[in-house]
């Protein structure tokens, strides 16, 4: 199919360009640039409806703001594919995060116009504010913009952010952008208050707007009588405004970039996320992410499964689960579709809570339900936890308390990239004293591993497991309950020992195959746990192996370094043991397909055969192991 008409658009090499245009001209480029974003969309997927409502606002934040100088900062930036049309990506943007392409989120490393790179919530208020300090102490006179959803607004560190602006005094311009939703809708009493603003207060008139510039100069009371709370943390409200009336936008916006120095700007604008969409059904998510599409016919390229995603399996299981427990309690933060909770919700809308994007707030309101006696299960992706990491300290694991984590999206996640990997969470979570720490191999071990998690009740844990589908195994009628710390011998052999924790463990077995292929035999065990370790299982795998090979969808220092403590605490390192630690490399492992990235972080079954062979010192070609060497630190 052809690609649609963009003369204007085709015109415009640079956002310079925009500034000289005429409010009707600009209007041409929005519409083109919104039908650019379908037809690019259509051939890439990715994540569509956030930008699909911005596009006036994109526009008019390039016409009325001298970016690159001035700095804009997009906060998660699910909503930067037009800004990344206009700022000279528009030839690579059906590229977009496959591999070797654009990213899916802001990056600096790929354009000077994304002055701070984003894809977690929340964040773009705090950046803006140091920015606007560096401005000052460099005696520039560049402004610092943030673009923050009502979603991310309701996160504690944006209100972190608003409160330091108010003392601070420093000029950040502040855009929220008001659809109502996150990924999911938006929940929370701050969707509740900003609904009523925006129902309460008219849109902003041509008069309201011609009178802006004295308001902004004006010593206004923090307490005035008719401010709102962002006017009483020290910044100037201007709104509501209709996000997609250009004219009034590109209007507003150059009075707001004339503000006194002193005066921080928070414009309320009004959007419709996924405006413009081809579809003809409403999708509760307004499209927020797809796949490929035809954007004559409407149909969406989806790929037929061949097995259940680990997301639904988790998500069917704890309902099960549920089904015989009413203590069993589900939360999530903002990620309802995202962790599978969405179908637990609708079978037990009591039982389920979304807590928005506060993933701080999560753990600990579970913590105090646990200790209650509720079995709560915060289900947040293995990224997102990171957020709210001296929660789980400090408030779960310091008093021991049942919470029960579902980390989904642990190890490399695909098209998401570096920013939504789950790299960390062996790291950070294996350090902590008593808790529990598994990774299931398959499905039938995940479903074991949520019934095993609920019967823990006097300690915390977690269990980790990845993006997609996984190898068709055949699932119990029930979970089990795990013996802690146990793992589990699914092959025999006397030369190399493969210990594998969680997904990794069919690339074991096909190593193990290629051993035997060689006519040596492998040993492959499955962890289960990460902590507390097999210790048994562990000693005797060194004892009896003259290789013992560790793999794990995580960054050095996780399981790995677990196995490593044991072994050099017993001494079963003494004897001559090689062991070889298979990770995640110490870099940032780009986005594209799943089997491409770990192809590029070397933990594929020709990896672990290589250097299985090469410990062993049987005749594996040295410019071989060089090769493995640079492709796992490049």
């Amino acid at each position: 199919m052809a690609s649609p008409k963009t003369p204007l658009l085709d015109s415009i090499e640079s956002v310079t360009t925009l500034r000289g245009l005429t409010v009707e001209k600009l209007c041409q480029v929005a519409d083109e640039l919104r039908a650019e974003t379908i037809d690019a969309a259509s051939a890439s997927g990715g994540h569509f409806g956030a930008g699909l409502g911005v596009v006036e606002l994109t526009v008019a934040l390039h016409a009325a703001f001298n970016t690159p100088d001035d700095r804009l900062i997009w906060d998660v930036s699910h909503q930067a594919y037009p800004h990344k049309i206009l700022t000279g990506r528009r030839g690579r943007i059906r590229s977009i995060r496959k591999r070797g392409g654009l990213y899916g989120f802001t990056l600096r490393a790929e354009s000077e116009f994304d002055p701070f790179g984003a894809a977690h919530s929340s964040t773009s208020i705090s950046a803006a504010l140091g920015m606007a300090v560096a401005a000052v102490k460099t005696g520039s006179d560049r402004h610092a913009v943030a673009v923050i959803g009502d979603g991310a607004m309701s996160a504690g560190m944006a209100f972190e952010a608003l409160n330091n602006i108010g003392a601070a005094g420093e000029r950040v311009t502040v855009i929220l952008n008001d659809n109502g939703m996150s990924i999911a809708p938006s929940v929370g009493g701050l969707t509740d208050y900003l609904k009523e603003l925006a129902a309460k207060r008219p849109l902003l008139t041509d008069a309201d707007i011609a009178a802006l510039p004295a308001k902004l100069a004006a010593d206004k009371s923090l307490a005035a009588a008719g401010s709102t709370m962002f006017d009483q943390f020290g910044c100037a409200y201007v709104g509501p405004v209709d996000g997609h009336n250009l004219r009034q936008l590109v209007d507003v916006l150059r009075i707001a970039r004339t503000a006194p120095r002193s005066r921080a700007v928070f414009l309320h604008v009004l959007t419709e996320k996924g405006k413009g969409h081809p579809f003809d059904k409403p999708h509760i998510e307004n499209y927020h992410a797809l796949d490929r599409f035809d954007p004559v016919t409407k149909e969406i390229f989806k790929t037929n499964a061949a097995s259940p995603t680990y997301t639904k399996v988790f998500a069917t299981s704890l309902m099960e689960e549920a089904e015989r427990d009413s203590k069993v309690i589900a939360v999530t933060a903002a990620m309802p579709s995202g962790t599978g909770l969405d179908l637990f919700q609708k079978k037990f809308p009591d039982r389920f809570y979304d807590v928005g994007i506060a993933e701080q707030h999560a753990v600990t309101f579970a913590a105090g339900m646990a200790a209650d006696g509720l079995k709560p299960v915060a289900a947040i992706y293995s990224c997102f936890l990171q957020r709210a990491y001296d929660q789980v300290v400090h408030d779960v694991v310091l008093q021991r308390l049942p919470v029960r984590f579902a980390l989904d999206r642990a190890g490399l996640v695909g098209a998401d990239g570096p920013t939504h990997a789950g790299s960390f969470d062996l790291n950070y979570l294996c350090c902590l004293p008593g808790i529990v720490v598994m990774a299931p191999a398959d499905e039938a071990e995940l479903k074991h591993m949520v019934a095993t998690s609920l019967a823990i009740d006097d300690a915390p844990s977690a269990f980790r497991f990845p993006r997609g589908e996984g190898p068709g195994a055949a699932l119990p009628e029930r979970g089990e309950v795990l013996a802690l710390g146990k793992g589990r011998v699914l092959r025999h052999g006397s030369s190399v020992a493969i210990l594998s924790l969680g997904a990794r463990l069919h690339e074991a077995l096909r190593a193990a195959d290629e051993f035997a292929a060689r006519g040596l035999t492998a040993t492959v065990a499955d962890a289960r746990f990460a902590k507390p370790l097999d210790e048994d299982l562990v000693l005797q795998l060194a004892k009896h192996h003259e290789v013992l090979i560790t793999l794990e969808e995580g960054a050095a220092g996780g399981f790995g370094a677990q196995v490593l403590t044991l072994l050099a605490a017993r001494g079963a390192l003494d004897a001559g043991l090689k062991i070889r630690t298979m990770t995640l490399p110490d870099r940032l492992v780009p986005h594209g397909k799943p089997e491409e990235q770990y192809d590029d972080a070397g933990l594929t079954a020709r990896d672990i055969v290589a250097l299985g062979v090469a410990a062993l010192g049987k005749g594996w070609a040295e410019r071989d192991v060089e090769t493995i060497g640079r492709r796992r630190s490049r």
